[in-house]
């Protein structure tokens, strides 16, 4: 069932911010857990352990100096929309975030997108603002399981060492 969801979650991000990574919309879960890719299935977290050489992170605070330390922004594209769980290709009337407010305040030269609904929303209705191209990356949703390996993810992330 479509619900309008706004989006809860605080960006995070800092002044020495090189690169953004962005989302569609917080899932359920996350919105539950008040902190991004909280779904325990996502894959996102194991990930950038996986290519920072660290331990998986337990907890929000340490996800979060997770990716400051590595001068990373996370948010999201959709600020409003309507939505079936976490289903993006349910969504409908998308209203964006204010990206360039981060990218204004940060070092951030580059975006990236988890997903391809996200990299098409951002190119729609942020991109002129910001003047910044998106990069795509493959989603770590656990509904992307069957289409994408664990290591065929990894490996498309691991393109983020390049601009830190």
């Amino acid at each position: 069932m479509n619900e309008f969801v706004e989006h809860t979650l605080e960006p995070i991000y800092n002044a020495d911010s090189k690169i953004l990574i962005l989302g569609t919309m917080p899932s359920p879960k996350s919105r539950l857990n008040n902190f991004y890719y909280a779904n325990p299935q996502n894959r996102f977290w194991r990930i950038m352990a996986d290519i920072f050489g660290t331990d998986l992170p337990s907890s929000n605070d340490e996800r979060r100096e997770l990716i400051l330390k590595h001068n990373i922004a996370l948010w999201d594209v959709l600020k409003s929309c309507t939505i079936n769980g976490a289903s993006d290709s349910s969504i409908k009337d998308p209203v964006p975030n204010d990206i360039k407010s981060i990218t204004d305040k940060t070092k951030i030269t580059e975006i990236f997108t988890t997903g391809s609904k996200a990299y098409r929303l951002y190119g729609k209705l942020c991109m002129e603002s910001t003047g910044i191209q998106a990069h795509l990356l493959p989603s770590t949703s656990p509904a992307n399981c069957r289409n994408i390996t664990y290591d065929d993810i990894l490996r498309e992330y691991s393109v983020l060492l390049a601009y830190i």
